[in-house]
Protein backbone atom coordinates (compact mmCIF):
# COMPACT_ATOMS: atom_id res chain seq x y z
CA UNK A 1 0.00 0.00 0.00
CA UNK A 2 1.53 3.43 -1.02
CA UNK A 3 1.37 5.89 1.51
CA UNK A 4 3.19 8.99 0.25
CA UNK A 5 4.00 9.27 -3.00
CA UNK A 6 5.39 12.57 -4.34
CA UNK A 7 7.65 13.13 -7.59
CA UNK A 8 10.97 11.98 -6.31
CA UNK A 9 10.11 9.32 -3.96
CA UNK A 10 7.44 6.59 -3.05
CA UNK A 11 7.14 5.86 0.54
CA UNK A 12 4.99 2.09 1.20
CA UNK A 13 4.29 -0.31 4.16
CA UNK A 14 7.29 -2.67 4.14
CA UNK A 15 6.39 -6.43 3.13
CA UNK A 16 8.44 -10.06 4.14
CA UNK A 17 10.18 -8.86 0.72
CA UNK A 18 11.68 -5.97 1.94
CA UNK A 19 13.91 -7.54 4.40
CA UNK A 20 16.90 -6.62 2.20
CA UNK A 21 16.13 -2.69 2.73
CA UNK A 22 15.60 -3.28 6.20
CA UNK A 23 19.37 -4.39 6.39
CA UNK A 24 20.70 -2.09 4.45
CA UNK A 25 18.97 0.84 6.39
CA UNK A 26 19.99 -1.19 9.89
CA UNK A 27 23.38 -0.57 8.28
CA UNK A 28 22.88 3.16 7.43
CA UNK A 29 21.41 3.78 10.73
CA UNK A 30 24.73 1.58 12.55
CA UNK A 31 27.19 3.75 10.61
CA UNK A 32 24.93 7.23 10.76
CA UNK A 33 28.35 9.11 11.29
CA UNK A 34 29.77 7.88 7.78
CA UNK A 35 32.61 5.62 7.08
CA UNK A 36 32.22 1.91 8.01
CA UNK A 37 32.15 1.40 12.04
CA UNK A 38 30.19 -1.81 11.18
CA UNK A 39 30.22 -4.28 8.30
CA UNK A 40 26.83 -5.57 7.06
CA UNK A 41 28.33 -9.17 7.97
CA UNK A 42 28.83 -8.09 11.76
CA UNK A 43 25.36 -6.14 11.69
CA UNK A 44 23.85 -9.51 10.88
CA UNK A 45 25.94 -11.62 13.15
CA UNK A 46 25.93 -9.29 16.06
CA UNK A 47 22.10 -10.40 18.19
CA UNK A 48 22.52 -6.54 19.71
CA UNK A 49 21.63 -5.75 15.83
CA UNK A 50 20.09 -8.40 14.13
CA UNK A 51 17.22 -8.82 16.20
CA UNK A 52 16.19 -5.61 14.70
CA UNK A 53 15.67 -7.50 11.25
CA UNK A 54 16.17 -11.13 11.24
CA UNK A 55 12.51 -12.90 10.65
CA UNK A 56 11.18 -9.34 9.06
CA UNK A 57 8.05 -9.86 9.96
CA UNK A 58 7.02 -11.18 12.83
CA UNK A 59 3.56 -10.35 14.59
CA UNK A 60 3.32 -6.75 15.50
CA UNK A 61 5.96 -5.56 13.46
CA UNK A 62 5.16 -2.92 10.92
CA UNK A 63 7.04 -0.63 8.46
CA UNK A 64 7.14 1.70 5.46
CA UNK A 65 9.91 1.82 2.84
CA UNK A 66 10.98 4.76 0.68
CA UNK A 67 11.88 4.18 -3.19
CA UNK A 68 12.78 6.14 -6.12
CA UNK A 69 11.02 6.13 -8.94
CA UNK A 70 12.49 3.12 -10.48
CA UNK A 71 12.27 0.93 -6.82
CA UNK A 72 15.19 1.36 -5.95
CA UNK A 73 14.99 1.23 -1.72
CA UNK A 74 16.41 4.40 -0.44
CA UNK A 75 15.16 3.64 3.26
CA UNK A 76 13.25 2.08 5.82
CA UNK A 77 11.55 2.78 8.79
CA UNK A 78 9.82 -0.06 11.01
CA UNK A 79 9.00 -0.88 14.79
CA UNK A 80 9.38 -3.96 16.47
CA UNK A 81 8.19 -5.03 19.68
CA UNK A 82 11.19 -6.66 22.03
CA UNK A 83 10.91 -8.41 25.45
CA UNK A 84 13.01 -6.93 28.19
CA UNK A 85 15.63 -9.59 28.13
CA UNK A 86 16.28 -9.15 24.55
CA UNK A 87 15.74 -5.02 24.50
CA UNK A 88 16.36 -3.21 21.86
CA UNK A 89 18.38 0.24 22.50
CA UNK A 90 15.45 2.13 22.89
CA UNK A 91 13.85 0.30 25.42
CA UNK A 92 10.86 1.83 27.14
CA UNK A 93 8.61 -1.22 27.89
CA UNK A 94 7.51 -4.80 26.56
CA UNK A 95 4.81 -3.47 25.09
CA UNK A 96 6.34 -0.12 23.43
CA UNK A 97 7.47 -0.67 20.14
CA UNK A 98 11.28 0.15 18.94
CA UNK A 99 11.76 2.26 15.82
CA UNK A 100 14.83 1.98 13.38
CA UNK A 101 15.01 4.48 10.63
CA UNK A 102 18.17 4.01 8.17
CA UNK A 103 18.00 6.45 5.02
CA UNK A 104 21.34 5.71 2.12
CA UNK A 105 23.27 8.95 2.57
CA UNK A 106 22.78 10.72 -0.85
CA UNK A 107 19.22 11.40 0.16
CA UNK A 108 19.78 12.60 3.48
CA UNK A 109 18.40 15.94 4.12
CA UNK A 110 16.19 16.16 1.09
CA UNK A 111 12.84 14.82 3.29
CA UNK A 112 12.96 10.96 2.62
CA UNK A 113 13.22 10.78 6.56
CA UNK A 114 10.94 12.98 7.55
CA UNK A 115 8.26 11.27 4.66
CA UNK A 116 9.55 7.69 6.47
CA UNK A 117 8.49 8.83 9.57
CA UNK A 118 5.15 10.53 9.18
CA UNK A 119 4.06 7.41 7.43
CA UNK A 120 5.21 4.88 10.32
CA UNK A 121 4.09 7.37 13.20
CA UNK A 122 0.63 7.39 11.18
CA UNK A 123 0.68 3.26 10.96
CA UNK A 124 1.35 3.02 14.65
CA UNK A 125 -2.10 5.52 15.33
CA UNK A 126 -3.84 3.60 13.18
CA UNK A 127 -2.64 -0.37 14.75
CA UNK A 128 -3.73 1.83 18.00
CA UNK A 129 0.07 1.80 19.87
CA UNK A 130 0.02 4.70 22.98
CA UNK A 131 3.75 5.00 22.00
CA UNK A 132 6.65 4.27 20.06
CA UNK A 133 10.29 4.78 21.51
CA UNK A 134 13.94 5.09 19.72
CA UNK A 135 17.39 5.76 20.89
CA UNK A 136 19.55 8.11 19.16
CA UNK A 137 23.22 8.91 19.82
CA UNK A 138 24.92 11.79 20.82
CA UNK A 139 25.80 13.96 17.32
CA UNK A 140 23.26 12.53 15.64
CA UNK A 141 21.48 15.08 13.32
CA UNK A 142 18.30 12.80 13.52
CA UNK A 143 17.62 13.93 16.43
CA UNK A 144 16.19 17.26 14.90
CA UNK A 145 13.47 15.70 12.90
CA UNK A 146 12.97 13.21 15.95
CA UNK A 147 12.09 16.31 18.53
CA UNK A 148 10.15 17.97 15.36
CA UNK A 149 8.07 14.93 15.17
CA UNK A 150 7.47 14.67 19.08
CA UNK A 151 9.57 12.63 20.46
CA UNK A 152 10.81 13.93 23.86
CA UNK A 153 13.44 12.25 25.72
CA UNK A 154 12.87 9.78 28.69
CA UNK A 155 16.27 7.99 29.40
CA UNK A 156 20.02 8.35 28.90
CA UNK A 157 22.13 5.01 27.83
CA UNK A 158 25.36 5.74 27.47
CA UNK A 159 26.02 7.85 24.61
CA UNK A 160 22.50 7.83 23.60
CA UNK A 161 19.10 9.15 24.86
CA UNK A 162 16.07 7.20 24.99
CA UNK A 163 13.40 9.08 23.24
CA UNK A 164 9.01 8.43 23.34
CA UNK A 165 6.36 10.03 20.94
CA UNK A 166 3.26 9.63 22.48
CA UNK A 167 0.73 8.59 19.84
Amino acid sequence: MVIIETAAITVREATAEDSSTLWAACFEAANWRGGDQFTRQQLMNDPEFSHYVQDWPRPGDFGVVAETAIGEGIGAAWCRIFPADDAGYGFVAADIPELTIGVVPGRRGAGTGTALMTALIALGRSRGLRSISLSVEDGNRARDLYERLGFVRVGRNGGSDTLLLQL
